[in-house]
């Protein structure tokens, strides 16, 4: 399998320890030397320690992934749960230093009310080559919260819960629109790059099809005919346990990169376990509990978790697809575009299939 290059050229090729120091010490942080990558498919982000004690987190987005705007309104966003003390980890304001013209710094800029997104010079990439993107924030230690008994369900609700009473005031302009047609481009988009074993297409493509319109069409039925505009929140968009962390008795989500207009029932579902069962449901029934000590929940968007989650099948899919060229996810994923990969995948939306109906 191989799918053509997703990636803007030149891509994170030339991205090394010292392009993030010396990004650093152009606004004015500079590193003593110690960088941890960390972990991230999507993105490249850097834990560096400081000179003066503390530390930040840098991120390199992705280039052509989002637009500046995109970038900007997630920080915003961000930035507006801070202001509302709800725990979040917010990018922090950068400024420029003076430099000699013709200096490491030329081309360099800062974009954003505060100027939350550095533009730097990709040099290594030649005459031409967009930026590399760049936002800091600061660096939080902490540990994986146990979100196992009803009490800890209970306050991830009221954290959710907390960013929805702030995301339901106000409207993104650019981030993505999670709604149900986001299914067929996904299978528009697997079919397009020619991934799908070819013996399997056709009994892929039927499921994935099928699958598709039976999501568009829950949405429809459950959130109303304009595809639910009116129950459409600023999100998280990516709400699951990976992206908390707890620190002296706070629990706090981070990663807002996949920030999105959904409904509310998309930064819930992540955390309930498996399909059906006892289990879940009281999972979900403390989850609701919390959320709505802050926000109030429309008991109907219950009959959308196995629309979001064959969406997300879908949208994984081609998400790893659209990133094949790039070199982590073939060690990330060795099994994908295999016949029993596929075969799989056939097997899983028909189940899914059944569960929506």
């Amino acid at each position: 399998m191989s799918p053509p290059d997703a990636q803007t050229p030149g891509g994170f090729r030339h991205l090394t320890p010292q392009t993030v120091l010396a990004a650093l010490d152009a606004v004015g942080l500079r590193g003593d030397g110690r960088i941890l990558q960390l972990n991230s498919y999507e993105n490249r982000v850097w834990r560096v320690m400081l000179e003066d004690g503390g530390a930040v987190v840098a991120k390199f987005y992705r280039p052509g992934r989002w637009s500046d705007e995109q970038i900007l309104e997630e920080h915003a966003f961000t930035l507006e749960l801070a202001v509302a003390e709800v725990p979040v980890l917010a990018p922090l304001p950068m400024q420029l230093l003076a430099a000699e013209p013709g200096a490491w710094t030329a081309g360099a800029r800062v974009a954003g009310a505060p100027g939350t997104l550095l533009h730097w010079p990709d040099a290594e990439a030649g005459p031409g080559a967009a930026p590399l993107r760049v936002s800091l924030s600061p660096w939080l230690g902490g540990r994986d919260p146990e979100v196992e008994s009803p009490q800890a369900f209970e306050r991830l609700g009221r954290l959710i819960g907390r960013v929805h009473a702030v995301g339901v005031h106000g409207r993104f302009a650019h981030r993505l629109r999670l709604d149900g047609t986001l299914a067929r481009r996904a299978v528009d988009t697997l079919i397009t790059l020619e991934v799908v074993e070819p013996g399997l297409l056709p009994r892929w493509e039927s499921a994935a099809r099928a699958a598709a319109d039976a999501v568009e069409q829950a949405f429809e039925r459950i959130l109303g005919s304009d595809g639910g505009t009116a129950a459409m929140l600023r999100l998280h968009g990516d709400a699951h346990r990976g992206n908390l962390l707890e620190r002296d008795l706070t629990l706090h989500l981070v990663d807002f990169d996949d920030a999105c207009s959904g409904p509310a029932m998309q930064d819930l579902w992540l955390f309930l376990d498996g399909h059906e069962g006892e289990s879940r449901r009281r999972q979900l029934e403390a989850l609701l509990r919390g959320y709505e000590d802050f926000m109030p929940f429309d008991d109907a968007q219950c009959a959308l978790i196995e629309p979001l989650r064959t969406l997300r099948l879908l949208r994984h899919s081609a998400w790893i697809a659209e990133r094949w060229v790039d070199p982590a996810f073939p060690l990330a994923f060795p099994g994908f575009g295999s016949p029993n990969h596929w075969a799989d995948q056939t097997t899983l939306l028909q189940e899914q299939i059944g569960r929506m109906a």
